[in-house]
């Protein structure tokens, strides 16, 4: 699968920190969390190469780059340090200019629940010549990734559907979305509480700890910034330098995250559907923005009267009107000239099947059906809801979500049905702890495109506000969910190296603008 489409697969699934010391030597009601932990901070690691076979190519990519990799071990249940441990995977490229090295710089890409052992790799490259004074540190988060990964083995790849087009649409979801809860707590059993981003954080800080490290600098992507937030909130002072790159609104973490989308996502489709009536000569699509949107909602009507059917015999997707909007959804994570044609060109393959006709779909939509809606999508879809579950309440009731479906759907027929669903958190036990609420100031680097699609332009100004001591970097007229290292924008990728190599925030708030 190629990059861009890879980063809309991981879209799809769903994408959720001021000085740092030891905790010995803190005051106890500095640091959050009991006592108990010497044994975790003082661990000792044991490095070694990060390829686990000849088929593993992000860890053989690690160790062509120098990389090395360790675990590090974390209680299940920080009230019960003593008890249940989990054991964390975790890669480093280490600073080569040691004479004039900052720290560790550790990462998280979000999702919530994407695996970021391989990010040093990318991260490196955006720093250019200030990589040399970082230890550039890749984890991936409690049962994730190679850190003891839950798998809720889903039929499916998301519990992100759509409602379809009626009521009948809306009650088979219901019915499929508490099966998706209960598979998830067969999976999960007694460790479903502790899936939190708060127990992430306190991860977070062992590793620090276990890494030697008085503070970390933090680079968060997506629904990473929520937890360099919540860092800065449970461990005050333990933050050196902190990227929040395509920024959540923590008041929107867990199961509101999805509904808060919808500004974002509506602006990023309208701005592709002119684009592909401009090209209607190429893709059929329709010559203005109305009759593109118009065209495929009568797709969308036509999979709830007759499933889509994308190529044939065992290897056949088919596709009903609760399915058909995510390959919407999916396609709208960027803006670059790629990405559009790849969507356009899917939108006139269901079009086709629509209207009867036999389609093939091409090797990189045959990889996006089977993440989105085959069991090879699990791992990430289940770490995504464990993770969103125990980050927020959801309503229990599913008349509440018809009320908002049919709320939204006046204005937004196509987004409105799939954002506001019911899903598994409506049937899962409510979180063990309450959500972080932002009552301390951190000095952070907020990164954010006015057309974000997945976290909204309006999430990273609520951060922004909340941290009064952050600055906030806008990249104006991009329709694109993560910046930094990724979508080639040298003003933006110029601004974060100026901080992280300098650890000054600009004076004011600055915003460079798309070419």
């Amino acid at each position: 699968m190629t990059a861009p489409r890879r980063r809309r697969a991981a879209a799809a699934t769903l994408a959720l920190t001021a000085c740092l010391t030891v905790a010995a030597a803190l005051p106890a009601q500095a640091a959050d969390g009991p006592q108990g932990l010497d044994r975790y901070h003082h661990q000792p690691l044991a490095w070694h190469g990060c390829a686990q076979g000849p088929q593993d190519a992000d860890g053989t990519a690690l160790d062509q780059a120098g990389a090395r990799c360790t675990e590090v071990t974390v209680p299940v249940d920080y009230g019960d340090p003593g008890g249940r441990t989990v054991t964390l995977a975790l890669s480093r490229i280490k600073a080569t200019d040691t004479r004039h090295r900052i720290g560790t710089l550790l990462l998280n890409d979000g999702g919530p629940g994407s695996p970021t052992l391989a990010s040093p790799l990318r991260v490196h490259a955006a720093l250019k010549e200030t990589a040399a004074r970082y230890d550039i540190v890749g984890l991936d988060p409690r049962f994730t990734g190679r850190s003891a990964p839950i798998d809720c083995r889903w039929s499916v790849g998301f519990s992100l559907q759509s409602s379809g087009t009626g009521r009948a649409g809306f009650e088979r979801q219901v019915a499929l979305q508490r099966d998706l809860a209960a598979t998830c707590r067969s999976a999960a059993g007694d460790l479903l509480p502790y899936t939190s981003t708060r127990d992430t954080a306190r991860d977070l800080d062992v590793v620090r700890a276990a890494l030697g490290e008085r503070r970390i600098s933090y680079l968060g992507l997506s629904y990473g910034t929520y937890l360099g937030t919540v860092y800065s909130q449970m461990f005050p002072g333990r933050v050196d330098r902190m990227v929040l790159d395509s920024a959540v609104d923590p008041r929107h973490a867990g199961p509101a995250l999805i509904p808060s989308q919808l500004p974002g996502l509506e602006k990023a489709f309208d701005d592709w559907a002119d684009w592909a009536a401009a090209r209607n000569g190429t893709y059929g699509l329709g010559r203005t923005r109305a009759e593109v949107t118009a065209g495929i909602l009568r797709t969308v009507e036509a999979a709830a009267k007759r499933p889509l059917v994308l190529g044939s015999g065992a290897d056949a997707f088919s596709l009903d009107d609760s399915l058909a909007p995510m390959m919407l959804f999916a396609g709208l994570q960027g803006d670059s000239e790629p990405e559009r044609a790849s969507l356009a060109g899917q939108v006139a393959m269901l079009a086709e099947a629509a209207a009867g006709r036999p389609v093939t779909p091409d090797a990189g939509t045959v990889g996006l059906l089977q993440f989105l809606f085959g069991p090879q999508g699990s791992p990430a879809g289940s770490a995504m809801q464990l993770i969103a579950c125990a980050d927020g309440p959801a309503s229990h009731d599913p008349e509440h979500y018809w009320r908002e479906i049919e709320r939204s759907r006046a204005g937004h027929p196509l987004f409105g049905p799939l954002l506001d669903n019911i899903g598994p958190c409506a049937f899962w036990a409510r979180p063990r702890e309450a959500p972080t609420q932002v009552r301390r100031d951190a000095r952070a680097l907020i990164v954010a495109a006015t057309g974000d699609p997945r976290t909204p332009y309006g999430g990273g100004v609520a951060l922004h506000g909340l941290l009064p001591g952050s600055r906030l970097l806008t990249l104006q007229g991009a329709n694109q969910h993560g910046l930094y290292g990724i979508y080639g924008n040298a003003c933006v990728d110029d601004t974060v190296n100026a901080y992280l190599a300098g650890g000054r925030l600009p004076s004011e708030d600055r915003t460079c603008v798309k070419p």
